[in-house]
Parts: C-alpha cells; sequence; structure tokens
C-alpha cells in the first residue's frame, strides 16, 4: 500500500520514516500492552492478512523506550507491557498530523480489502504493484522508459478520477 511522506508528496511504502514507531506509539496511548498485543491490533487496523514481525514490533519497543516515549511494567510471567510517558504524550502530539494521515490510510485500505464490491479494484491494484516489481527487476531502465512508465499511470490516476 502506499503512504505519502511527509512535506515531500513521495510516495513509498505503507510504513515509512518512522511510522510504524508513531502507529506503536499511539497504539500504546489508548491503554498499556504487551508486544503480542500490539502484533495483533496493528494486523487489524490494517487488514488484508497484514501483520507485523515480532522482528518489527520488538525493536520498535525498544527504541520507543530508548527515546523514553515508553516505559516497561514487568506483569505476571515475567511479561513486558508498555505504558506512554509524559514524553511520548508530546512526541505524539508533534506527530499528530502525521499519525492521523496513517490511521486515516490504514482505514481506506481495509474498507478496500473488506468490501467484496471492491475485489476487482484490489485484484487490479495488486496486478499492478506485481508486474511493476517483475519489471523493475529483470530489467535495466533508462530515464525515458522510466518517464513513460510513470506517465501510463498517471494517465490511469487522472481517468479513473473523471470516472
Amino acid at each position: 500500500m502506499i503512504e505519502e511522506q511527509h512535506h515531500h508528496g513521495r510516495r513509498g511504502r505503507l510504513f515509512e520514516a518512522g511510522r510504524m514507531k508513531l502507529l506503536v506509539l499511539h497504539l500504546i496511548q489508548q491503554s498499556p500492552k504487551h508486544g503480542y498485543e500490539i502484533i495483533k491490533e496493528i494486523g487489524d487496523l490494517v487488514g488484508g492478512g497484514y501483520s507485523p514481525s515480532a522482528g518489527t514490533i520488538y525493536p520498535t519497543l525498544n527504541w520507543l523506550e530508548d527515546m523514553n516515549f515508553v516505559t516497561v511494567e514487568h506483569t505476571a510471567g515475567d511479561r513486558k507491557q508498555y505504558h506512554i510517558t509524559p514524553t511520548g504524550i508530546a512526541h505524539l502530539q508533534q506527530q499528530q498530523t502525521i499519525t492521523q494521515e496513517l490511521l486515516e490510510k490504514l482505514q481506506t485500505r481495509r474498507e478496500i480489502h473488506n468490501n467484496d464490491q471492491l475485489l476487482d479494484i484490489h485484484r487490479a491494484m495488486e496486478n499492478l504493484k506485481t508486474s511493476l516489481r517483475l519489471k523493475l527487476k529483470n530489467q535495466d531502465f533508462n530515464p525515458e522508459q522510466v518517464r513513460q512508465i510513470a506517465e501510463k499511470i498517471d494517465q490511469a490516476a487522472v481517468e479513473i478520477t473523471h470516472l
């Protein structure tokens, strides 16, 4: 799924430039959580069978702790439960616009994946991504070919807007 980067209007991966950290911090702000709960909630938020790996979430939690955005409480069975700190709350407030944009994008993605009427659109989007990946992986491009591909995608976007 595509997400705009802050300030530049560039497009990239779903979780780019610290977005996962913001999402995890946002979830912890709602209520203290264990790592597994965070993985499950992000999977539910994103939808479409996505689930972040433990190898993504636990380093993120360690970073948030190192930044003093969260603290850890050991609960039954020596499980770690993460709590937001005042520093973490202030950081989320500073990043409120980015966090809200991410949550809206995730909601849109979830709606597309969960709406049977949109299955054809989802399939077509996945086909486009797959064909681009294969083309980019198996061929060296000159600037003119890159321009032509981008132009075709832009044309399709304009045509869809006018439907």
